[in-house]
């Protein structure tokens, strides 16, 4: 994510703030749904209603690894209406007598396991607890399909940030993800620590372009509707997912040697910082393709959109959002979270600051390499105008966001690139290049958290770090510049 202002993103609180919320289905033809009562996840062989995140604890859920999500989603614009199927694989990780998915207010009609009508169905708040006709054995691999519809929602966090569905462009909308928002058209286990494969389809009015993730395989036309097809070919976590609609201008080109690159432009967005997106992304994706790994995907571009009260932009994986025409740096930002945050993904949202602290200091490389200041210089200049104290970077350490609403916050970003900084300056610029060439090449297509990093940092530094991650990295306050 690229926030606005400088470092400050979307509050991602709404895990708190959905929490609150209740809706329930009908449940017809899949078995009765309820309202009230402890959902089944509290019941012996019961998968957890969270996977115990320490800042989003109901996000995710136990008893469970998914393996692959098949989503297909019509969207009628005339009264925002959404009717989708999402179909998952998942493995059972314990016997499960009943199991939990996310889900945030549209209607369930209805779900099944293993082709069978779910025993029960229940809501409470945005848990959605299905009871399968049989328990499922420890290992066993088991499909769940759930039909669903209703008004998506735009999902307001705590600081006026908007998430999940949102309207753009008079007839378009776009669905973004971060922390929580996914759960808003799909149901799924929704903590970055389970990464699955995604296929989506979109149908929507003829007129209108719906985008997402990974490579377009088809567009087919019935009755006044197109359908549009996105397959990815690499593991993504359920907040990276995008579904974006519009009367988009389309360009599709090729970037970093072949890569085939999809663009989607909404319309009012010509300016010359759009016209030279393409340009940029082919030369951004080449430069990290070098500085860090091959890009780790087989698909890129990306989606400007009409949304210039959003306030951020999200490096949706393959295909980055950006709610207008991007700034360079934005680009570079957004980019780079392909390989940092998306490829090497945080085991929780603890570890946000191996997404942007990474993406920042790629910024801070990007310039060092094409004439700007040196990684060294923005260093200083960030140490030298920052106070020791409130909310600007050193508000807490950036390995301890004590609050959902830190996780996008100064430090997450400016002191964790600084972080990364003190580590080149204490290893070398060699070592250092290794270190981010191998955190990339262990972790690929995987999740990570700080003490993977640091116990990295050391073997491969071959000395006791603790004189920079102590200070920088989870102590409070300032640390002396030297």
């Amino acid at each position: 994510m690229n926030p606005r202002p400088r470092w400050l993103g979307a509050a991602l609180a709404a895990a708190l703030a959905l929490s609150a919320c209740t809706s329930s289905g009908d449940g017809s033809g899949g078995g009765k749904a309820t309202g009230g009562g402890d959902p089944a996840s509290t019941a012996p062989g019961a998968g957890a209603a969270g996977a115990g995140d320490p800042l989003f604890p109901l996000l995710g859920n136990g008893g469970y690894d998914v393996g692959s999500y098949d989503l297909s989603l019509a969207w009628d614009p005339a009264g925002n209406r959404l009717a989708g199927t999402a179909e998952i694989i998942a493995t059972a990780t314990q016997q499960l007598t009943a199991f939990n998915l996310d889900f945030h207010g549209l209607e369930v009609r209805v779900a099944t396991v293993d082709g069978v009508p779910a025993a029960r169905i229940e809501r409470k708040g945005d848990e959605l607890t299905l009871t399968p006709a049989q328990p499922l054995a420890a290992g066993q691999q088991f499909a769940v399909a759930i039909t669903y519809r209703g008004t998506p929602q735009t999902i307001v966090d705590p600081d006026g940030s908007s998430e999940g569905w949102m309207p753009m462009g008079g007839d378009g909308a776009v669905a973004l993800g971060e922390p929580a928002g996914s759960q808003g058209w799909f149901p799924g286990n929704h903590t970055p620590a389970d990464k699955a494969l995604f296929s989506i389809t979109l149908t929507v009015p003829q007129g209108l372009t719906a985008v997402s993730n990974g490579r377009f395989m088809s567009r087919t036309s019935t009755d006044g509707r197109d359908t549009f097809r996105w397959q990815g070919n690499a593991p993504m976590a359920t907040y990276l997912a995008v579904a974006a609609i519009g009367r988009f201008r389309v360009e599709e080109s090729t970037a970093a040697g072949g890569l085939p690159a999809y663009y989607a432009f909404a319309p009012g967005q010509e300016s010359e910082a759009t016209r030279a997106l393409p340009e940029l992304v082919d030369r951004v994706l080449s430069w990290a393709g070098a500085k860090f790994e091959p890009y780790p995907f087989d698909a890129a571009g990306a989606i400007v959109g009409d949304l210039p009260s959003l306030g951020y932009a999200l490096e949706t994986q393959t295909r980055p959002f950006f709610e207008a025409a991007p700034p360079e740096e934005t680009v570079v930002h957004e980019l780079a979270h392909q390989w940092f945050g998306n490829s090497v993904g945080p085991r929780t949202w603890q570890d946000m600051w191996l997404n942007e602290g990474f993406a920042t200091y790629a910024e801070w490389l990007w310039r060092e390499d094409h004439g700007g200041p040196s990684a060294q210089e923005s260093f200083t200049e960030m140490y030298d105008t920052s106070g020791p104290a409130g909310e600007g970077i050193w508000a807490f350490p950036p390995a301890s966001p004590r609050t959902a609403a830190d996780v996008s916050g100064a430090p997450v970003y400016g002191r964790g690139a600084m972080v990364l900084h003190k580590v080149r300056e204490a290893v070398g610029d060699a070592v250092f290049a290794e270190i981010l060439r191998t955190w990339l090449r262990d972790h690929r297509h995987g999740t990570a958290a700080t003490a993977d990093f640091v116990a990295l940092c050391e073997r491969l530094g071959g000395k006791d770090l603790s004189a920079v991650f102590g200070p920088w990295l989870f102590e409070d306050g300032k640390p002396p510049k030297a």
